[in-house]
């Protein structure tokens, strides 16, 4: 299922996407309003679905303003630094990371975003909001959990994803560094874009051969596999859940590949006019104006 969270006439629906139409699932079954309760209704949420895709009213995509698939999520998006190669590399060449003990990681490293920094496709990314005109782009896989747990086994890590969106991990890079630890440089307002489908898992069964693109104003930026992840998804969900409960509708951003603007020389950071697009296959193209 490709599934999304839009705004109609004011009001928030669910949405199942069907070519280029949605169908309004929420129309058809008014408990079908919020996707964190959906993910957490298992296989009954799979059926109710299905059901009321036989009934909804069918919509153009164009007809609807998409939102973030999860527009305020529950607790902290889940991020991983440094989790490829080239990007650890060119992160440590750039001295931003004030807390650097080595420049490729041997354990995942984590840091969190604020629910506040989650904005929809298509949304603009407000510079306004880091005062030291640092803002960068981080195109990257987002991972949905979908079965809660604790302490998941690597083995049985994918059978707790519920699907995947595209995550923008847009950072404030003088107050990553500035402040050592990342939290305050990666959640300013509108940092965190998101979407513009969550698609679930049955629909990719092999994530890794999927690729990421990131454009700034229609140039190539970033272009790499899933595969090419230090720490892969497994990896990820054991380590997390490995001290904390993983529960439906918990977002991990996975990491992002080489090519951000730090990597450049002088730094290339984004400003207001600039388009950012992130696109990976089998998801979507997520598309943010820079002001």
């Amino acid at each position: 299922m490709k599934l999304v969270t839009f705004q109609i006439d004011g009001d928030r629906h669910l949405g199942l996407v069907e070519g280029e139409g949605v169908v309004d699932l929420t129309v058809a079954d008014t408990g079908l309003v919020d996707m964190v309760d959906l993910i957490g209704l298992g296989d009954d949420g799979a059926a109710r679905v299905a059901a009321a895709s036989r009934e909804g009213p069918r919509l153009l995509l164009s007809q609807v303003r998409l939102l973030a698939p999860i527009p305020r999520p529950r607790k902290d998006i889940a991020a991983v630094g440094r989790n490829y190669l080239e990007h650890a590399r060119e992160f440590s060449d750039s001295g931003f990371d004030a807390s650097e003990k080595q420049s490729v990681p041997n354990n995942p490293i984590f840091f969190t975003k604020a629910p506040t920094s989650v904005v929809g496709p298509d949304e603009a990314i407000d510079t306004a909001n880091d005062p030291t005109s640092t803002t960068d782009y981080e195109g990257e896989l987002g991972v949905v959990v979908g079965r809660p747990g604790i302490r998941i086994r690597r083995e049985e890590a994918m059978s707790h994803v519920f699907g995947y969106t595209v995550v923008n991990d847009v950072t404030a890079r003088d107050l990553q560094k500035r402040h050592v630890q990342w939290h305050i440089g990666k959640s300013p307002d509108t940092y965190c874009p998101m979407g513009p489908f969550l698609v679930t898992a049955d629909e990719i069964p092999d994530i890794a051969a999927m690729w990421l693109r990131t454009r700034v104003n229609g140039e190539l930026r970033q272009e790499a596999p899933i595969a090419d992840l230090i720490f892969d998804i497994p990896t990820l969900i054991e380590t997390l859940s490995s001290v904390m409960t993983l529960e439906a509708g918990d977002i991990i951003a996975t990491g992002t590949p080489v090519g951000v603007g730090i990597g450049f020389n002088p730094p290339v950071y984004l400003a207001p006019g600039d388009v950012v697009e992130v696109e990976i296959d089998g998801i979507g193209t997520l598309r943010n104006p820079v002001v």
